[in-house]
């Protein structure tokens, strides 16, 4: 199935862009999410004619991707406080939702799924420094810091 992507989406094009993809993720995400329209003739005219429109929103959320990505950077180590056992193992685990209240408390709200973890959930105590995925072309850093309750 061909569509027309009307956002750049990560591993798979940019604004524009007629690409193939498979018949569920167009019918059942791309489309009915607002990311993408079907490759048809009279889609592919409409979209020539809104391109403009969507580049401008498309700039505007980057620069408000970019003054997000400015203040995570300003953000001091956001303080997490967990129950733990003696080794310093928690009992239980910091997932990304966790991640994404404590941020939104210090100051600069953040979505859970804007959270990358890429060795899964935090289970000790310490500092870790995080990725957070702003915009698709914008990230930063964050500092997490779990301390013992």
């Amino acid at each position: 199935m061909e569509v027309i992507l009307l956002e750049k989406i990560r591993n798979l094009g940019l604004l524009g862009e007629k690409v193939k993809v498979a018949p569920g993720y167009g019918r059942n995400f791309l489309v009915p999410n607002g990311k993408a329209i079907y490759a048809t003739a009279e889609n592919l005219k409409k979209f020539e004619a809104r391109r403009a429109d969507l580049e401008q929103v498309a700039a505007e959320a980057m620069r408000v991707a970019q003054t997000r990505q400015q203040a995570l950077a300003a953000l001091p180590a956001v303080k997490i406080s967990a129950k733990a056992g003696e080794e310093g193992k928690l009992f239980g685990s910091i997932g990304t939702r966790d991640i994404a209240d404590a941020v939104t408390q210090a100051g600069v709200e953040i979505d859970k799924s804007e959270v990358i973890l890429p060795m899964g959930v935090l289970r000790q105590l310490g500092e870790y420094e995080l990725e957070i995925e702003v915009h698709g072309d914008v990230m930063a850093t964050v500092k997490i810091n779990i301390v013992s309750e």
